[in-house]
């Protein structure tokens, strides 16, 4: 029988435009706090320690992406079971989720942590990474390996927390860790106080602390809520792992995975291109990127908020409403990050002043490629949102080779072929191409593809309950 605590998951309830924007809200407000953490970073880094350092964190950065990529698609396909568990009221199949959920990341963290750190200077190498930026990077990048566990393991509680409908508290802890992270910065960058003077190597020694503090916050509180979700002492029989839900986080998790990777990876392939004009390209490049972030923000925020939020009326077998969820999604994208779009073409030179100073070949650079790339990211925020709502029923691969055709087969050819006609200008035109061709092939994979067909779990767990998804009539069409 459901227990009275399966009643807590509620987005398979009430208005979708409302239930929806209220759970993506703060997954926007998570995302925007990160992009102001790192823009914060960059501009105590673009600003006192110079260009070659913040092409270091730019090229940084970019691993750290992909390593996070590694993992994300676990934490996406941990996501998505939990919503189906708890859409089907059954909260025990939801708890034997978090605990195989949680021993994987535990022991796939340590474990690339390790070899991250072995081998950062060979990875800032491959990826090109210009000579006098190095020695800003090594370092910087080592210390951003140790956080690595504490990153891994509080993105699982994040995206577990979103499968069970709460986008709230992952939203105030991050809120937190922010908070000490832009604290710490100028503190452990120049040595204020009694803390040594640590350069660039301040500014990842700050994300390390704040984001240990807010992973062991978070646990904290959750268990003195005493979270329905919890591993109490009476249940560490479900920390071992169950096969059937390994499988499922493994082998749906991995091509989740390998879409973040596919992009992170072209993304440096970008980088390597934009490298081979120097220093100043690089910069610019940089600086563009930290505004790009934002205006990808609200299409992020709505891709998860959707996942979660189909995943948990797929488990109910509400399909009605997973078509409205898609609809509205693609709605607010539009509406959202078109309005951002907008902003920045109207304050485009005083945004990126924030990260370039004013003399700076660099900024009237970042202004030029900026004016050509912004706009097509409300074409992939399309993308991501109706990638959002297929993988919800376990629909992964579809996704990932399109993905694969515009950020590999696609966007480096066209910039390659044309780099020696158009110079760097290749590089920027390749993205809205890329965007706007990922954004039709999305829609008419949603239309036409068999995406209500696929499910999770390839066989019933301990527990018996998850079964496949039967059979669907066709989804509605985005613009229907």
């Amino acid at each position: 029988m459901s227990s009275p605590q399966a009643r807590r998951p509620l987005l398979t309830e009430g208005p979708i435009a409302k239930t929806l924007l209220l759970f993506a809200l703060p997954i926007l407000g998570s995302t925007v706090l990160q992009s102001l953490n790192a823009s914060v970073n960059a501009m105590w880094i673009g600003h006192y320690l110079g260009e070659s350092a913040l092409t270091a964190t730019s090229n940084a950065t970019l691993i750290l992406f992909l390593l996070l990529s590694a993992v994300f698609g676990v934490s996406m396909a941990c996501t998505i079971l939990v919503g189906q568990s708890l859409g089907a009221r059954n909260v025990l199949e939801a708890k034997r989720v978090v605990g195989t959920s949680a021993g994987f990341f535990l022991a796939i963290s340590i474990t690339i942590a390790a070899l991250s750190y072995l081998f950062t200077p060979a990875l800032l190498r491959a990826m090109g990474t210009p000579a006098d930026a190095l020695p800003y990077a090594v370092p910087y990048l080592r210390i951003i390996f140790l956080a690595l566990p504490s990153m891994y393991f509080y993105n699982f509680m994040m995206m577990t927390l979103r499968g069970a409908g709460d986008s709230r508290t992952p939203f105030m802890f991050m809120g937190l860790s922010v908070v000490l992270d832009v604290a710490l910065n100028p503190i452990l960058i120049f040595g204020l106080g009694p803390f040594p003077k640590m350069g660039i190597a301040g500014s990842a020694t700050a994300t390390l602390i704040a984001q240990s503090v807010a992973l062991f916050a978070l646990l904290g509180t959750l268990y003195a809520r005493k979270y329905f979700l919890r591993i109490t002492r009476a249940e560490l029989k479900l920390l071992l792992p169950d096969t059937t839900i390994l499988r499922a986080l493994i082998f749906k998790g991995l091509p989740m995975g390998l879409q973040m990777i596919v992009i992170s990876s072209s993304a440096i392939l970008m980088m390597r291109l934009v490298n081979s004009y120097g220093s100043q390209t690089t910069a610019a490049y940089g600086a563009a990127t930290q505004l790009w972030n934002y205006v990808q923000m609200p299409a992020m925020a709505i891709g998860a908020a959707v996942s979660s939020m189909a995943a948990q009326n797929v488990g109910a077998r509400l399909w009605d409403r997973v078509g409205r969820i898609a609809v509205t999604g693609v709605g607010y994208n539009f509406l959202l990050s078109g309005t951002l779009v907008a902003l920045v073409y109207l304050f485009n030179q005083p945004a990126l002043n924030l990260f370039l100073p004013g003399d700076s070949v660099g900024l009237h650079l970042a202004e030029h490629l900026n004016a050509i790339v912004v706009w097509s990211f409300v074409f992939f925020g399309v993308t991501f949102v109706i990638f959002g709502v297929v993988r919800s029923t376990g629909a992964v691969w579809a996704p990932l080779i399109i993905l694969t055709i515009t950020m590999w087969l696609v966007r480096p050819p066209f910039a390659l072929s044309l780099m020696s006609s158009m110079g760097a200008d290749a590089i920027w035109w390749s993205f809205p191409l890329g965007s706007l061709l990922s954004m039709l092939l999305a829609m008419a994979y949603y239309r036409w593809g068999g995406w209500k067909q696929a499910h999770m779990l390839v066989q019933p767990s301990k527990t018996g309950m998850l079964p496949k998804v039967p059979t669907q009539p066709a989804p509605v069409s985005i613009g229907e």
